[in-house]
């Protein structure tokens, strides 16, 4: 009981700083570590969330380190759409009277040169990784609410065999069981997604797709300074197909890159498509690609971390939380265990 008066207790707090005026990203930290510890309700905690006004910016790395905490996705959904509308704010470093630092675009020029450089590493992207054999965890969520009330339909565990720039997967697990024979992952059913780490890579930067690129702001990724440019294809080359109804369409779609400062590769992807079919069944396709720097036989790649990917059907809503695991070199006696992290990844499907 004294736990749950304590619990009680810190969201009176936050329900009461919100009255009072603005709270600090430290206040924010505690809140949800303390919600998350004492097992709050997902739910419950990003609607404390949503009603926060901030004081301070909210970096990225904030809610990268609130997800390895635990927290949800609706928590972490809440977070990130109170970190855009804190964007404008001084950062937490510069609170009172020490004047915030404010990094300015970089001047026309020289963006025009990031982005040729942050081009040419996309476009050689499959070039520069070797052979290797990772485990990948798709954890796949339905909601026929429409209301976000995600339920976890199953949890699909393959090896993901990267040979000679054409990858091979391969179902081992359904949930805890282990699959005795070959199962096709198009037989699986459900959302479906592969290959985007590069191929989306490819069709962004492609001078033929003649992609609108335009300075969006700078940021932080694992303490590492980020360009961020967002992005329009205003070419069909986005590819989505129905099962039920057998339909396949291509279309446009946005979003922002994010590129280190120091190597200019690219280590995040946030996309929506856009001008979808009224008389589509599938009404809305979100994608997020997150990469990061992988340690194989003593040499270190960018390489695909987790990804998200979210779809509407009418109230009928699909995402898969993708994951990766355990990269090592490949091999023709690779072998790989299971039953290791089963962290998820973070926040926002293609179904194909």
């Amino acid at each position: 009981m004294a736990l749950v008066r304590r619990v009680c207790l810190w969201l009176s707090i936050a329900v009461f700083a919100v009255a009072q005026g603005t709270v600090t990203v430290d206040q924010l930290v505690s809140f949800v570590k303390t919600a998350v510890h004492s097992r709050q309700d997902d739910k419950k905690v990003a609607e404390q969330v949503e009603k926060l006004k901030m004081r301070t910016r909210i970096d990225d790395k904030v809610i990268e380190d609130l997800h390895h905490e635990g927290a949800g996705p609706k928590t972490l959904a809440a977070l990130q759409k109170l970190a855009e509308a804190s964007a404008s704010l001084p950062s937490a470093a510069h609170v009172t009277n020490v004047a915030p630092a404010v990094f300015p675009p970089p001047p026309a020029d020289d963006q025009k040169a990031i982005l040729k450089e942050i081009q040419e590493h996309a476009l050689n992207y499959t070039n520069s990784l070797p052979n290797y054999i990772c485990t990948q965890v798709t954890k796949r969520h339905i909601d026929p609410t429409g209301t976000e009330s995600w339920k976890l339909a199953d949890v699909i565990t393959e090896t993901l065999s990267y040979v000679d720039h054409k990858e091979n997967y391969k179902v081992v697990m359904i949930n805890n069981d282990m699959v005795t024979k070959d199962v096709p992952r198009e037989k699986l059913g459900g959302a479906k997604s592969s290959g985007e780490f590069a191929s989306i890579l490819h069709t962004i930067f492609d001078p033929e797709t003649q992609t609108e690129f335009a300075w969006e702001r700078w940021t932080t990724l694992e303490g590492r300074k980020n360009y961020v440019f967002t992005f329009r294809v205003v070419q069909h080359r986005y590819s989505i197909m129905h099962e039920g109804s057998k339909r396949t369409i291509s279309v446009g779609f946005h979003g922002s890159v994010f590129a280190d400062e120091k190597t200019k590769q690219v280590m995040r992807v946030t996309m929506e498509c856009d001008g979808i079919p009224a008389d589509f069944p599938i009404q809305s396709v979100k994608l997020g690609l997150y990469y990061a720097m992988v340690d194989i036989s003593g040499q270190e790649f960018v390489l695909p971390s987790q990804s998200t990917v979210q779809s509407r059907e009418g109230k009928y809503l699909a995402k898969n939380e993708v994951s990766y695991h355990n990269y090592h070199k490949y091999s023709a006696d690779a072998s790989i265990s299971f039953g290791g992290d089963d962290t998820p990844p973070p926040p926002p499907t293609k179904k194909k």
